[in-house]
């Protein structure tokens, strides 16, 4: 499923610019007057854009700061979020995993919730306001379709589930790690060359299916349980990596440019995603490597 998830295209915190916000992190030395780069102050009919602080920011230079008043999104806000969509996800996948036998109608099952899913992450995607109605519904289909795929691998490869998700934790703690140790910076340039090649691998991966659906690579392909299958999802994990650092940038953004509370739920819609992503991919790679002992 998070082989066509479309969060290569989601417009994050500063929808109205892109990736644009990317470069515009506090800066250390506070800019010359009128310079002020909030892309909050930047969004047209955006009620933000009268940010009292972005404004008394513009008027002395200095950095915008993260007001302590209500109504703002604050690293909690995005904790809170992100636990009860990763919760959701998790709890579909119990159920499922616990009510839905391994057979074809389960796997029928599985493809539909993923198509739901796939559908609902598309509305949220191109929708200006979070919707947490939304974000949910997202978040139990697609548990429902990892509940059901993670069984199946389970039934082949024991333990596997279990390994994808400590995989998908070390994962994304050593991209937090690195990303606050500032060994990555998340600049315009690193986005733009990183969504180029996510662009391109997704593509590939398209093209890949359909030869697989026609016949023509009746083995997997490119996505195969050899050694090149384990090579693509290296690659895709090493994406997904991608991903949570741009995640981690528009959280830390948000957060210092004094985002409404509600944008919590696109962190956590994003993180959700990305996760998802990784995990499936780490299942594969898992049964890979243990089809090959």
């Amino acid at each position: 499923m998070r082989s066509s998830n479309p969060v290569f295209s989601r417009r994050g915190f500063s929808r109205d610019n892109g990736y644009a916000g990317f470069n515009t992190a506090p800066p250390t030395g506070g800019p010359a007057v009128g310079t002020q780069t909030n892309p909050y102050a930047q969004q047209g009919g955006n009620p933000y854009a009268q940010n009292p602080y972005a404004q008394q920011d513009q008027q002395y230079g200095a950095p915008p700061q993260a007001p302590v008043s209500t109504g703002r999104m604050t690293m909690d806000d995005v904790v809170m979020r992100s636990a009860m969509t990763l919760g959701t996800v998790a709890v579909g996948a119990i159920l499922a995993w616990a009510v839905l036998p391994v057979s074809s109608t389960s796997y029928g099952l599985a493809i539909g919730a993923a198509l739901i899913a796939f559908v609902l992450a598309m509305v949220q995607s191109f929708k200006r306001t979070a919707s947490p109605a939304l974000i949910l519904a997202y978040a139990a289909f697609e548990g429902v379709f990892l509940g059901v795929i993670s069984e199946m691998f389970n039934s082949q490869w024991s333990g596997a589930p279990f390994q994808a998700v400590l995989g998908t934790m070390a994962v994304a703690g050593a991209t937090l790690l690195v990303y606050k140790a500032g060994w990555i910076r998340v600049t315009a340039r690193y986005a733009r060359i990183g969504m180029a090649i996510a662009i391109a691998f997704i593509l590939v991966m398209a093209v890949n299916l359909l030869l697989v659906v026609f016949g023509v690579a009746p083995d997997g392909g490119l996505r195969s349980m050899g050694p090149l299958g384990a090579v693509v999802g290296i690659i895709a994990i090493l994406l997904g990596a991608f991903f949570l650092t741009l995640d981690f940038k528009q959280i830390e953004d948000g957060i210092a440019y004094g985002a409404p509370r509600e944008e919590a739920w696109l962190a956590a819609f994003g993180l959700t995603m990305t996760l998802v992503w990784i995990y499936v991919e780490m299942l594969r790679l898992v049964a890979i490597f243990s089809s090959s002992d």
